[in-house]
């Protein structure tokens, strides 16, 4: 199972919490509290921050969504290529329907890139296994533009041109 998809219980038994004080805006308030988050998942070293907010329930919550975006772009795992109910529930008819500010977000870039990166950065198939066009999972991994930017780095070393986003043209 990749780290991302864990259940949030599971997922803070395997991270590391540490509250701390943090500079910014925020006011006569800020700095007065330990209101920042950092969370550091502990088998992978991927650590993730949210400070914007005065209230640390609303930062927690920010860093956990951006541990689960980090796992995703970082951790690969071998899984079947077969879609999964989520990947399938997001992708009606082959087009695939997710805001990238969505907690689902997360699991379904992770596993658009583990099915990419088993079917050897090899877009075009990764996408006719994901029930998808070509152009739809590259509008998926522009949503946050890391996981285009990190696919790119990978064709790149095996000789493979860039994907270019619709956005970027």
């Amino acid at each position: 199972m990749h780290p991302a998809d864990l259940e949030l219980p599971k997922l803070l038994d395997q991270c590391e919490t540490k509250r701390i004080k943090r500079g910014g805006p925020g006011g006569q308030h800020r700095n007065k509290t330990a209101s920042a988050v950092v969370l550091k998942h502990l088998p992978t070293g991927i650590t993730a921050e949210a400070n914007e907010r005065r209230d640390q329930s609303v930062n927690l919550q920010r860093a956990i969504f951006r541990l689960r975006v980090q796992l995703a772009l970082e951790v690969r795992t071998r899984r079947s290529i077969v879609p999964s109910p989520l990947w399938l529930s997001r992708c009606p008819h082959g087009r695939i329907a997710i805001d990238p500010e969505h907690e689902d977000f997360p699991r379904i870039l992770a596993e658009a890139l583990d099915v990419i990166e088993q079917c050897g950065d090899d877009s075009q198939r990764a996408a006719k296994e994901l029930v998808c066009s070509l152009t739809q999972l590259v509008k998926l991994l522009s949503l946050d533009g890391r996981g285009l930017a990190l696919l790119n780095g990978r064709r790149a070393t095996r000789g493979l041109r860039p994907l270019k986003s619709r956005q970027s043209e």
